[in-house]
């Protein structure tokens, strides 16, 4: 099979046999970066602790090498770090996707209402002892997540989707299930809401590798749909007129791209509870930093995972020894910039 590379201004048409790729030239350098500063946070998350390790002693536990340090690395640190990646690159790849369908940078699975889903699904459950194991949790909060992603994908659809009708009706839902989530709390068990309450802040604490294997299920499952995802982008880019001439089908590509950005989205919530702003922040720093015509999924994907490790790492050390949830410095730093996006939005920036 021979391989050959045709250079366009900006990219690079990579042709091995009868398949071609488009290769975004800024992307493929600012995913390196994001890589590279993703192990250095990731390295940085298993050293830093009660107790510090050495880097050479956290690489040994990671390659299955003898250490003193197997414990604290292997057993109590590694599989949070494990889920925080995991989670993180869900909702950077849902919140891009979401974006690119709704064409809106404020749109994103915890603002459309699919957090708030399984949030009202879970606590409700929880409060009411529907729910009383930690086992169960994951799979509620999916089915949550999923039924109100796609209630609000059906409101929205009138001759096809709009994305201004998305947003409005999303936040709309968001706004609802808020409340409902607010009755849940004063009206179920007292002792059952509060452990809801410490769910739904959306914590890496006590994670391990049952929630990273869920969840590592549904992204390898995910990868083929994401590659698609990643060639339909260029065609859900035109109007819906200059699409229909080409004979494009965009609603059933809006509909594929949201399905995986709402399957994505919910099951993060499942694995860690509702991180929020992630899915908002990631796909438009990762644009930012590639510089594209599109939301680049992998660059997003790859924000994500660096945006919850590194704010996890700040969780635990920030007031140590007492640790916050990773969501609580998430939104203490997402929702300055969601305020920032909404003052450029309507200042008509990009």
């Amino acid at each position: 099979m021979s391989t050959s590379a045709v250079t366009l201004r900006g990219y690079t048409v990579l042709r091995a046999g009868r398949a071609s790729f488009l290769l975004h030239r800024r992307s493929a350098v600012a995913a390196l970066g994001l890589l590279l500063a993703l192990a250095v946070t990731v390295v940085a998350s298993l050293c830093l602790g009660e107790s510090t390790v050495s880097p050479a002693e956290v690489v040994k536990v990671v390659l299955g090498q003898p250490s003193a340090h197997e414990l604290v690395v292997g057993e109590f640190r590694l599989p949070r770090v494990v889920v925080g990646l995991l989670v993180g690159t869900a909702l950077g790849l849902a919140g891009a996707l979401v974006q690119t369908v709704a064409r809106n940078p404020l749109a994103s699975p915890d603002v459309v209402g699919v957090s708030w889903g399984a949030t009202a699904t879970v606590v409700g459950l929880m409060a009411y002892g529907v729910v009383g194991s930690t086992g169960q949790v994951p799979y509620a909060a999916v089915a949550g997540g999923l039924v109100a992603g796609l209630l609000v994908y059906a409101l929205a659809w009138r001759r096809g989707l709009h994305a201004q009708r998305l947003v409005l009706i999303g936040i709309g839902i968001s706004v609802a299930l808020s409340s409902l989530t607010s009755v849940f709390l004063t009206k179920g068990d007292g002792f059952q809401a509060q452990a809801a309450k410490v769910w739904m802040t959306g914590s890496l604490n006590g994670s391990g590798y049952d929630q990273a294997g869920r969840l590592a299920l549904v992204l390898l499952a995910a990868v083929p749909v994401a590659f698609w995802a990643a060639r339909a982008q260029r065609s859900i880019s035109f109007d819906d007129a200059t699409a229909v001439g080409l004979g494009l089908r965009l609603d059933r590509i809006r509909l594929g791209m949201g399905l995986l950005g709402i399957v994505l989205a919910s099951c993060a919530a499942g694995a860690a509870g509702p991180v929020d702003f992630v899915a908002l922040m990631a796909p438009q720093i990762a644009v930012r930093l590639a510089r594209s015509a599109q939301i680049p999924l992998l660059c997003s994907a790859l924000t994500g995972a660096l945006v919850v490790v590194l704010a996890d790492l700040l969780a635990r050390r920030l007031l140590a020894p007492t640790e916050l949830p990773v969501g609580v410095v998430t939104g203490l730093v997402g929702a300055p910039y969601l305020m920032w996006l909404l003052v450029r939005s309507r200042r008509g920036g990009s």
